[in-house]
């Protein structure tokens, strides 16, 4: 009598196998097989696959363990070495599944990541698929919740106002080549490329942006759109609303609670509860930037400067008014100078002809005008084109009888060209009569003397009417600038209560004015830098402020009463006061012996080499987080431009796993 289809009380069978249960995802299929504790996670794997019978490519399932959390990557390990019996659930599923990452430039994108990999491998890998070198200084973080928002609603709300629909990338394939049956039509685990081990320069030198080697790696995707990656390219903030809609942290407790959600590197996605198509924040985690480069490092710049930007906008870093002014005219979309553009009338005179004005389409961009026979022509090539410096400007200008003309004597190989314009009004005439003294002299729109050359001709004009009105104010000049997005709300609010008072003339858009004319004046300064200069000043203006690369942490030292803060920074630990912000006690890493944690009750103690070691308990946030951020920033110490740009994970995790 065969006793293999006898099933035992306990389960097992009498033959000593049992039934191992497991859920295909993808067909959404239970499946049970028989097996015993001696069978390898490979054969396992195989034998579902045959029970299956589907022609699919199957190389890049593994199997997972639901109750503890863990892949079972180790496909010569046993059932039994495993500890797997009969009680557990397995699924059988894709490693590389779909993440939203929100990039530090607050644009959302689709990836394909390996949830099987360590956190410092998939972040490597999303680094080399974006062309970010030095990818060490990034991880990913949980995004924080504002207590003051209700539910997911106006989460949702602010996550599609943000969004930025791009193509689905893949940060490689990690197939494990176990498994395939039946043909299967390419892969959808294509790698883009690596990042250009040869350090061949990556941008224009003009503007700052990528070359050819970007536009290969996202070839024809709508990531690219012709101009190389938009990764590289800094988005304008479109509105004020925006910010309001952001999470701002009110207090240095704020702040630390943001850091909760850093991920721990040397786990997976899915052993932290990671789920397919959430969301996690790609941020610059480790303040100490290596080997920098503009020439190489186009889409790094300009992430690492967004993450900047929005910081300084979010008040999540502190900077004076004069500091907030600095960097509100050095963000790229204050680079774009003003421009006019409108149907002017030209008149070249000469002599024998009696021609008059032609109307035409006309731009006035930086020092030059360009004429168009239309506005639907204006992007191709103009009929007319002037370059205005060193040119006389003469007003021929009458009130009564409506004229308001220009008259231009430009420089030319061979002598001056003479060109007249009429405008058709006293504003048209004001700003392209002001543009074109400016434009003499070899400066643009963004002159912060534009604005006031306006005003004043409109002035003059006006004490020509046979009634001037003595209370006349002239109107506000409208400029390119919003200030609203280039500035903190505080410091627009600040702004406000100090600009209006008693007696003060005042309009809509009086503080507007002032504060855009401040950011122009602000700008002079930076003008002639290029893009990707103005990024890099950004950034290094960051790096100099007090507050700079502070990473807060709620905490309770030995022998302390109450809850204190601790800063981690590059180089040393900082001991702070949790309402002001104050430093009590600042340790040097290069002064430190080792640093260990007590996982039992969660402390942290660190031993320098000639004075008393630090202990704390963190608060709010698994000790492990604070633990890896001071073995990442001695990881990152030990770089040196002489090495080639592989990494030293394991070295990595010594440092920053505490049990490796």
């Amino acid at each position: 009598m065969a006793l293999d289809g006898i099933r035992m009380p306990d389960g097992c069978y009498a033959d000593g196998t049992w039934e191992l249960k497991m859920h295909v995802t993808d067909l959404n299929k239970d499946v049970s097989l028989r097996v015993t504790g001696e069978i390898h996670i490979g054969g396992v794997m195989l034998r579902l696959v045959e029970e299956l019978d589907v022609k699919k490519d199957w190389s890049d399932h593994a199997l997972w363990w639901e109750k503890k959390k863990t892949w079972l990557l180790k496909t010569h390990w046993t059932l039994d070495k495993y500890g797997i019996q009969a009680d557990a659930r397995l699924l059988f599923t894709p490693q590389h599944k779909l993440l939203r990452l929100q990039l530090p430039n607050m644009k959302h994108m689709k990836v394909k990541v390996n949830f099987s990999d360590r956190v410092f491998k998939a972040v490597s890998d999303i680094c080399k698929t974006f062309n970010i070198r030095h990818p060490e200084e990034l991880s990913l973080l949980r995004k924080p919740r504002d207590p003051k928002k209700k539910k997911k609603k106006l989460e949702g709300m602010e996550e599609d106002s943000l969004e930025l629909e791009g193509p689905l990338l893949t940060p490689g394939s990690g197939k494990t080549g176990i498994i395939y049956i039946g043909p299967v039509k390419g892969s959808i685990y294509s790698s883009p490329g690596l990042y250009s081990k040869t350090m061949t320069p990556t941008y224009d030198s003009r503007d700052g942006s990528p070359l050819s080697p970007t536009t290969a790696w996202f070839g024809d995707s709508p990531l690219s759109e012709g101009n190389p990656s938009i990764l590289a390219v800094s988005q304008p903030i479109s509105s004020p609303d925006m910010l309001v809609k952001l999470y701002k942290p009110q207090s240095l407790l704020d702040k630390a609670k943001i850091n909760q959600g850093w991920l721990d590197s040397s786990r997976s996605l899915m052993e932290q509860d990671v789920k397919e198509n959430d969301v996690l924040l790609l941020r610059f985690k480790y303040h100490s930037f290596f080997d920098l480069n503009p020439k190489y490092d186009a889409i790094r710049v300009n992430q690492l400067y967004e993450q900047a930007k929005w910081a300084i906008l979010l008040e999540e870093i502190e900077c004076t008014e004069e500091e907030m002014m600095m960097f509100a005219a050095l963000q790229g979309d204050i680079t774009s100078i003003p421009e006019l553009a409108d149907y002017v009338k030209v008149f070249k005179p000469k002599k024998l002809t009696l021609k008059g004005y032609k109307q035409y389409w006309c731009t006035f961009k930086d020092i030059t005008i360009s004429c168009y026979k239309s506005r639907e022509e204006a992007h191709g090539t103009p009929a007319l084109q002037m370059n205005l410096r060193g040119c006389e400007v003469t007003p021929d200008v009458n009130i009564s009888g409506q004229k308001f003309n220009i008259k231009l004597l430009i420089p030319v190989a061979d002598g001056m060209n003479e060109i007249w314009l009429r405008c058709d009004t006293e504003k048209q005439y004001a700003h392209w009569m002001a543009a074109c003294r400016l434009a003499s002299k070899g400066k643009t729109m963004a002159d912060s003397s534009y604005n006031l050359e306006v005003q004043n001709i409109l002035s003059f004009l006006k004490m020509q009417h046979m009634n001037p009105d003595p209370q006349f104010i002239a109107e506000p000049i409208n400029t390119d600038i919003n200030p609203e997005c280039l500035v903190s709300p505080r410091y627009l609010k600040k702004y406000k209560n100090k600009q209006v008072s008693p007696g003060r003339p005042f309009w809509p858009g009086h503080i507007r004015d002032l504060i855009s004319a401040r950011i122009l004046e602000a700008h002079q300064n930076v003008a002639q830098m290029s893009l990707i200069e103005a990024k890099m000043r950004f950034i290094q203006a960051w790096q100099s402020l007090p507050e700079f690369g502070i990473t807060h942490f709620l905490a309770k030292f030995q022998g302390g009463k109450k809850e204190e803060l601790i800063g981690i920074t590059y180089n040393r630990l900082i001991r702070m006061d949790a309402g002001t912000g104050d430093a009590i006690k600042t340790w040097r890493f290069s002064n430190m012996k080792q640093w260990n944690v007590n996982w039992e009750i969660k402390m942290v103690t660190v031993e320098f080499a000639d004075e008393p070691s630090l202990a704390f308990i963190c608060a709010e946030v698994d000790c492990k987080v604070v633990h890896e951020f001071i073995g990442g920033y001695i990881f990152l110490s030990t770089r040196a431009k002489d090495q080639n740009e592989s990494l030293d994970e394991e070295m990595f995790y010594k440092l920053t796993s505490g049990w490796v």
